[in-house]
């Protein structure tokens, strides 16, 4: 907010997208005290921290991975803010959710600003969805859609696509301004709160990955949600980043089909199908996605190098994760990889942010270095220190549990933060330092020798 003229806007550093907007004197409140009117405010009660508190009531969505992200389905009133590449599917998942909920007796609508009714159809057509009562139109301006919703029975789901399309009478500036973004996204979540319908706001994403327009959009709605995905793999992963409702870090998984988005009920033996079992380099990852265990293949090619500075490339995983974890391996494991070129890749396009990874990832550098085929039976999970010491990592047992579900035998895992006093299902190998798992891998190529790959 400036009080003069101002051409460039201080917080994404464009020229000329600022705007004036009036200011009118406040409005009385019916049964505000006096001094409240005088502009000194009125008097609310606190309450403690003690007390009786409900959850909130939930509307399903009838996909089960949509509403494992949303925490249970969509709360009445709320607003969620849905981003991701163009052409990831983010309208055919909502084309989906609003003809599911709309055959359940809901009214749904749905308010395109980028396509015209006639292609919204050809959508649903497509997917088979054509006979839900979904009510459709093609509109920008919020005022009209916020009086057509209003009129008659409100909706319980309105789907706006996108909101950067949005423009309303109340600013003076082109659609698509990050002023325009912001006070169409005022006026829809204020409609929201009013009438208790749900409203998704589909946003589109810059070059770097985050939503477009400016980032008070994403604290004044309830929930933000990434939907990711490579266009080399037919599966998508739906992200909950933030949710006030429910919670965060929380995927759901589907697989693009020529029928839409179907759910998948097992990611692990999506993400480990078609692995190489007798490839040196991989080792399979226990991570965990919120609540969810995941199990995906780490994959590490590591080559003599005849640059003076040897590459380092990842895809999937932190950069500066892997420079951590080589340069651990250097000093307290004993390998020599100042030489050689190191290419990381985590199978099938996920993204891992979780330290647990650092395990996995040594093993599969380990294992290429020695061109040494780790046990196709075998999970690695773990964070490794600076000092070259395995630290325990959170929910153990969960990952545990998902290796056995798929077949696996074995573990090897950070000695126990304490005696949890539960039988573990894998046969599990501690491993206390990095020098551990870096002997351990150098026997298994004795016993088994295998032409190294230089």
């Amino acid at each position: 907010m400036y009080n003069r003229w101002q051409g460039k806007c201080d917080a994404c550093g464009a020229w000329n997208t600022l705007a004036q907007e009036a200011s009118g004197p406040p409005v009385p409140v019916p049964g505000a005290s006096r001094a409240a009117a005088r502009g000194k405010g009125r008097i609310f009660p606190l309450e403690g921290l003690q007390g009786a508190s409900m959850d909130a009531p939930r509307v399903p969505s009838g996909i089960g991975e949509l509403d494992r992200v949303t925490g249970g389905g969509f709360v009445p009133g709320s607003v969620i803010l849905i981003g991701g590449d163009p052409g990831i599917g983010k309208s055919t998942l909502l084309t989906q959710a609003g003809a599911v909920m709309a055959r359940a007796g809901h009214r749904v609508a749905y308010i395109s600003g980028e396509e015209a009714v006639a292609q919204v159809r050809l959508r649903a057509e497509r997917l088979g969805l054509n006979d839900a009562a979904v009510e459709l139109a093609a509109e920008t301006h919020v005022e009209d859609i916020v009086a057509t919703l209003s009129h008659g029975v409100v909706p319980r789901l309105a789907i706006i696509d996108s909101i950067q399309t949005m423009w309303t009478s109340s600013v003076e500036a082109a659609p698509g301004t990050v002023t325009q973004v912001r006070g169409s996204a005022q006026a829809l979540i204020r409609f929201a709160k009013t009438t208790g319908t749900t409203v998704i706001l589909v946003g589109h994403v810059t070059k770097d990955g985050q939503i477009a327009g400016p980032r008070v959009v994403e604290h004044m709605v309830d929930a933000v949600v990434s939907f990711e995905g490579d266009s080399g793999y037919h599966f998508r992963i739906l992200r909950a980043v933030k949710n006030r409702f429910g919670p965060t870090d929380e995927i759901g998984v589907f697989e693009m089909t020529g029928r839409g988005l179907a759910e998948v009920s097992n990611p692990s033996a999506l993400f480990l199908s078609g692995r190489d079992l007798s490839a040196a380099g991989t080792a399979v990852f226990a991570g965990m996605e919120g609540t969810r265990p995941l199990l995906v293949e780490i994959q590490a090619l590591v080559a003599p190098s005849s640059l003076g500075t040897p590459r380092r490339a990842v895809v999937g995983w932190d950069p500066s994760r892997l420079s951590m974890v080589l340069a651990v391996l250097e000093a307290h494991g004993g390998l020599k990889l100042g030489q050689h070129d190191v290419y990381l890749n985590v199978a099938g396009g996920l993204k891992i942010t979780e330290p647990a990874a650092d395990l996995a990832a040594a093993a599969a550098l380990v294992s290429s270095l020695a061109g040494v085929a780790l046990p196709a039976d075998t999970v690695h999970f773990g964070e490794i220190g600076l000092s070259g010491a395995v630290r325990p990592v959170a929910q153990a047992q969960a990952r545990l549990k998902e290796a056995a579900k798929l077949g696996f035998n074995r573990a090897v895992t950070p000695p126990p933060a304490r005696d949890q006093g539960e039988k573990t299902p894998l046969a599990v190998t501690t491993a206390s330092h990095i020098a551990d798992l870096v002997a351990r891998i150098a026997a298994g190529g004795r016993r088994n020798p295998r032409p190294s790959n230089g």
